[in-house]
């Protein structure tokens, strides 16, 4: 029997965009189908020309900028329509995993764990759920999907993305707008382009040749043109000295007349920086108001300096998206009801699709007999996603304590202990004076409540001090120690994006933490919290050297006592804000040392944002990767752990061995950048294509991923033929249980291009399921795209021809076969 399977490729090599699979498309018109499915209709039709001819300028400019929605459904965004002449309005919804508006919704696994099942298949589908919940909820437009390449490990949305890799993320994206749009919800593809970073993003010029952009960043949005998406999004940085939101080449040179994008390109939120220079440039639509596309710009048009006719062009691009999804004829289907339970369904499969084993020594997993002691503060809390406009309301959300022990059964003891404090404890009355109940105050509206004393402390530590409290972000109690604020206002966004988990208490209180070391004996502590309109909870704890001993100690006594112990480590990351470093926060480094030397049979579950340091992996038996897991997290791990299903996600990034050694370590200017300018120096050597080029050992490759059985690889067979090489091969699972596997395929340097190239570049891939035993030849599409590099100097894509290398392996540094092939014209 012999699977083939065609790598998508975003536009062939003359640029011509290839047809897509069919999507569901749940009764929409033919040209809301055919545009779903990526063959948008060439310009507006006449029904927009007419409406156009009708509008007033006042009109033409309200669809051209976000207002209040006088209806909100807690949505991002707004635009009013034309009541006059029966344009609807739009509401516009984040959504990377799941639709983020103030009612429940079906809370998929962040992108990354999706991306991680390398199925395209399954990125359709996880399309289609929030696609429909969309239209359930009442959304016209999703704010996704993010496609910026991981090229940094500290990015903060690192988790929102798909890869380091631009085929992988070029074929997800295509797949999950199919899904999305499929649904008639039009999708936003973002953050065009180069917003690889979160530090400095309103402001940071990304420097960045124009090989680089094509070959790497830009292939993904190429991608997402090519699959149809309705809008795409601009970054808030700069691309060679120009805002991305008014930069010509981007918006009008690549997009439109390389790509032959149709939409509208809209702004990130507040990332506009003017009227004249952005409509000329391409954009279309400013949100979430109207500070450029507003007054200013109906200025512009009767001082002359815009041209009516840019007004108008823009407004043909939304219009024209809208016609097409049926939302000015009316034809547009009646709106779904939400279906939780098909939500769920695939939230659950995906989750334990991209569950990723890194280790597995000793027979470790899966779990079987035997007591189990479960440690970690986020055992008991679901860790569902990131922070920022990731975060969706769940329908539910299991902790992973209890799917643990009721998979488990009545013949396990499960333990339990929390290993590291997030929340804190009560600060004792005898160290205050006056004495005041730290256990919480609530302080009624319109007043103001006031503290001023000191706090003594017995022997010099370490204090982490942490504040719970309700209300706004930014509306928090001020806190004084010795004179020194302890929890300022983060500046920007930073207090709507502060995290998903470890930011909100069990009881849905807002959280901050501070940490200091303080001398013994006597502090000063002053505290004033406003009651506000509604009043204010608040609570002040602390967590010290001395409460971290006692936690730590439990831990330890805990993983004793058990056969197994699953240790859950977290990292918190949100919209907003980098991380500092790649190890893991707080003490839990120190945490899982402990408990792995007294118990070697632990597994340690991640529950992070991206790549993390490991100076503790030897001392494990296991560590299992699931990332932000959504609303089903807890049941898919406890499957994964124990062996109800094979782990069969594979990493879409490298892990580094620690801070110093990765693409961006010990430069600056690479990240986070010097002076204002980041210059993407690395070129096309973005991820794994770097560590080979460098000769630097990851901790794991991309690709990496374990199975609970093993897989061999038998006679290689290519062959060139104009679309492409159609790359041969055996897998065999030779383990006794079914199992699933992802044999990749990469491609060497052509001879022929006197251009720098990576080593070798992923091809293509294949998911594959076997039962124990079986062996079934596959055959996987190298399309021409994956064998070009781009000429600067034609400023045109160049197939790369003469004797190529190509290997077959389990990662992209575990190749297992090699063979080459004649590549010609």
């Amino acid at each position: 029997m012999t699977d083939t399977v065609s790598r998508r490729s975003a536009l062939t090599l003359l640029g011509v965009a290839i047809a897509v699979a069919t999507a569901a498309t749940s009764g929409f018109t033919p040209t809301a189908r055919a545009y779903a499915q990526g063959r948008p209709d060439a310009g507006a039709g006449p029904r927009v020309e007419r409406l156009i001819a009708r509008l007033t300028l006042d009109e033409k400019i309200s669809l051209l900028h976000g207002a209040t929605d006088p209806d909100s459904l807690g949505q991002a965004g707004y635009i009013p329509g034309v009541k006059r002449l029966g344009v609807p309005p739009l509401r516009l919804a984040d959504g990377p995993a799941g639709v983020r508006v103030t009612r429940h919704a079906t809370a998929l696994p962040a992108p990354v764990l999706l991306a991680a099942a390398f199925d395209p298949d399954l990125a359709r589908r996880y399309g289609q759920v929030i696609g429909r919940e969309g239209r359930a909820l009442g959304q016209d437009v999703l704010l996704s999907p993010m496609v910026n390449l991981i090229r940094t490990p500290y990015a903060g949305r690192n988790f929102e993305t798909f890869s380091e890799d631009p085929l992988l993320a070029s074929d997800l994206v295509a797949a999950e707008i199919e899904g999305i749009q499929g649904e008639g919800l039009v999708a936003t593809v973002k953050h065009y382009a180069l917003n690889n970073q979160e530090r400095d993003r309103n402001s940071i010029d990304v420097r960045v040749d124009e090989r680089t952009m094509h070959e790497i960043e830009l292939r993904g949005f190429e991608a997402a043109v090519a699959a149809g998406t309705g809008a795409v999004m601009g970054a808030y940085n700069k691309v060679n000295g120009t805002f991305a939101c008014e930069n010509k080449t981007l918006l009008t040179d690549i997009l439109r007349e390389q790509w032959g994008f149709g939409g509208w390109v809209m702004t990130d939120w507040f990332a506009a920086h003017s009227t004249v220079a952005a409509i000329t440039a391409g954009l279309d639509m400013e949100m979430p108001d109207g500070t450029y596309f507003g007054t200013a710009l109906k200025s512009a048009v009767q001082n002359g300096s815009v041209p009516e006719q840019f007004v108008d062009r823009a407004v043909r691009r939304v219009l024209g998206v809208m016609d097409r999804f049926g939302l000015l004829d009316g034809s547009v289907p009646a709106r779904p009801d939400r279906d939780p339970e098909a939500g769920a369904a695939v939230a659950l499969e995906v989750a334990r699709a991209g569950a990723t084993l890194l280790r597995n020594e000793r027979g470790t997993l899966p779990l079987t007999g035997g007591d189990i002691a479960v440690i970690g503060p986020s055992g008991t809390l679901p860790f569902v996603s990131g922070g920022g406009s990731a975060h969706v309301i769940p329908d539910h959300a299991d902790t992973p304590l209890d799917a643990i022990t009721a998979r488990a059964g009545s013949g396990a003891k499960v333990t339990y202990a929390l290993g590291e404090d997030l929340f804190g404890k009560e600060i004792p009355a005898a160290s205050l004076t006056p004495a005041f109940d730290s256990a919480g105050h609530d302080v009624g509206a319109g007043q103001t409540w006031t503290y001023d004393g000191t706090l003594t402390v017995a022997e010099a530590d370490e204090w982490t001090f942490v504040i719970h409290y309700s209300g706004a972000p930014t509306i928090r109690p001020k806190v004084l120690l010795d004179g020194v604020e302890l929890f300022p206002l983060a500046p920007g966004y930073g207090e709507y994006f502060m995290g998903g988990l470890v930011t909100t208490a069990p009881d849905g209180l807002a959280v901050r933490r501070a940490t200091l070391t303080l001398a013994k004996g006597t502090h000063t502590l002053s505290i004033s919290a406003q009651g506000g309109d509604a009043g204010q909870l608040f609570r002040l704890r602390r967590i010290t050297g001395a409460t971290r001993a006692q936690d730590l100690a439990e831990a330890v006594t805990a993983a004793r006592s058990a056969r197994h112990v699953v240790l859950f480590a977290y990292e918190d990351a949100t919209e907003g804000l980098d991380r500092t470093t790649i190890a893991l926060p707080g003490n839990q480094s120190r945490l899982i040392e402990a408990v792995t030397a007294a118990n070697p049979r632990s597994t340690v579950v991640l529950n992070t944002s991206s790549s993390t340091s490991m100076p503790w992996l030897e001392l494990t038996g296991a560590v299992l990767q699931m990332y932000y897991p959504g609303q089903e997290g807890a049941a898919a791990t406890a499957a994964v752990l124990f062996g109800d299903c094979d782990p069969g996600g594979r990493l879409t990034q490298s892990f580094p061995s620690d801070d110093d050694h990765h693409p961006v370590a010990g430069d600056p200017r690479r990240y986070p950048g010097v002076d204002g300018t980041e210059e993407y120096s690395e070129g096309i050597h973005v991820g794994y294509r770097w560590y080979d080029a460098e000769g630097v050992r990851p901790l794991f490759p991309f690709g990496h991923g374990l199975s609970y059985t093993s897989f061999a690889y038998e006679n290689p067979s290519v062959r060139w033929t104009r679309r492409g090489l159609d790359v041969g091969f055996t897998v065999h699972n030779t383990g006794r249980r079914a199992g699933v596997d992802v044999p990749q395929v990469y491609v060497g340097r052509s001879p022929d291009l006197r251009l720098d190239q990576a080593v070798r570049a992923l091809g293509g891939y294949r998911r594959i399921a076997l039962r124990a035993g079986e062996r079934r030849r596959v055959t996987v599409r190298v399309d021409a795209r994956t064998l070009s590099s781009w000429d600067v100097k034609r400023h045109a894509w160049v197939l790369g021809t003469g004797r190529r290398t190509v290997w077959i392996g389990a990662s992209s540094r575990d190749l297992r076969l090699r063979t080459s092939v004649e590549v010609s014209r």
